[in-house]
C-alpha cells in the first residue's frame, strides 16, 4: 500500500476551482490516501515563499514528494512556486497558453473571475435559492412549493438535503425536499401535499446497506437503522415513484455534485432557473 501523500491546494482566491479539480482527478486513484492542505488567497511573493517553505518542510518530514495543485493566476507567482520540493501541477499553464495562441489574445489574469464575482445577479439568485432550500428543508413550508424549481423526495437519509443545498449554491435553483414518512410509505401513494407538483418531483433511492450504515451512525442499534427496515422503506418508495410516474435516481456511492448533476439531467426541461 502506498504511503499517505500530502496534497497542497494553492490558490490566489477562494480555492473552490482547484478543490473541484483535485477531487475529480484524485478520485481516479483508488487506494491512495491524501492529507489535504488548503491554502487560499496566496496572492503575494511573500505568501508564495511561505507556501514553498511549508511544502519543502513536509517533503523532508514525510520523505515522499508532496503533490501541489495550483491555480495561481499571476505568472510571476507561479514561477516562484515551481522550485519547491513538491510535484507542482499548474491548472493555468495546462490550458492558458494554448487558449492564448488559439484566440491570438493574452489572458486577462483577473483573479476571481472563475467564481462569478462579476455576475451580481447570479450571486443574488444563489443566495435566494439557498434561503429557499433551508426554509423548505425536510418537508417544511409546503405553501412555498409553487415557487420551487425542483422538489426532491425520498426516505430519511437518502441525500435530499445536501443535494438541494448544492443545487441552490451552484446553479441558483430553488430546490425543496420532502421526506417520505412511514405513514406515506404504508399508504403507498404520492402524498397529497405533492400531488399538484408532479412535474417538479424527482425521487431518490440509495443502496439499502449504505442507507443502514448512514442511519446506524445517527441512531446506533435502532430499528430505524436496521437493514430490514431500510429495505422495506426503499421498496415502498420505489413503488410510489413507479406508480406516480416520477423520475428517480439511485444515489448509491455518488458524490453530492454527481447527485445534483444527474437530477438536473433527469429533470431537463422540467424546471426553469430562478429569476
Amino acid at each position: 500500500m502506498q504511503p499517505k501523500r500530502t496534497l497542497f491546494l494553492v490558490s490566489d482566491h477562494t480555492g473552490i476551482t482547484v478543490q473541484t479539480i483535485a477531487k475529480t482527478l484524485l478520485s481516479q486513484f483508488e487506494g491512495v490516501a491524501f492529507d489535504r492542505v488548503q491554502l487560499p488567497f496566496v496572492d503575494t511573493p511573500e505568501k508564495v515563499q511561505a507556501v514553498r517553505e511549508r511544502i519543502d518542510t513536509e517533503a523532508v518530514r514525510s520523505e515522499v514528494r508532496p503533490i501541489v495543485l495550483s491555480s495561481l493566476t499571476d505568472s510571476v507567482l507561479r514561477e516562484r512556486l515551481k522550485p519547491c520540493r513538491g510535484l507542482v501541477l499548474d491548472v493555468f499553464e495546462a490550458f492558458i497558453g494554448a487558449l492564448e495562441q488559439e484566440f491570438a489574445k493574452p489572458a486577462s489574469k483577473a483573479v476571481g473571475r472563475a467564481h462569478g464575482l462579476v455576475d451580481k445577479e447570479a450571486g443574488r439568485r444563489r443566495i435566494q435559492a439557498l434561503k429557499f432550500a433551508l426554509q423548505t428543508d425536510d418537508g417544511v413550508k409546503y405553501d412555498d412549493y409553487p415557487n420551487a424549481d425542483i422538489i426532491l423526495l425520498g426516505v430519511s437519509r437518502s441525500g435530499k438535503t445536501p443535494a438541494c443545498l448544492y443545487l441552490a449554491m451552484q446553479f441558483g435553483l430553488r430546490a425543496a425536499n420532502y421526506p417520505l414518512t412511514e405513514e406515506d410509505l404504508e399508504w403507498g401513494e404520492l402524498p397529497k401535499a405533492l400531488a399538484s407538483y408532479r412535474d417538479k418531483l424527482c425521487g431518490l433511492l440509495v443502496d439499502s446497506r449504505q442507507l443502514a450504515k448512514i442511519r446506524e451512525e445517527r441512531q446506533p442499534g435502532s430499528g430505524y437503522a436496521s437493514l430490514a427496515q431500510c429495505q422495506k422503506e426503499l421498496r415502498a418508495a420505489l413503488d410510489i415513484y413507479r406508480s406516480a410516474n416520477i423520475p428517480y435516481l439511485d444515489t448509491s456511492n455518488m458524490s453530492v455534485e454527481e447527485i445534483a448533476t444527474r437530477v438536473m439531467r433527469l429533470m431537463q426541461g422540467g424546471y426553469k432557473t430562478s429569476a
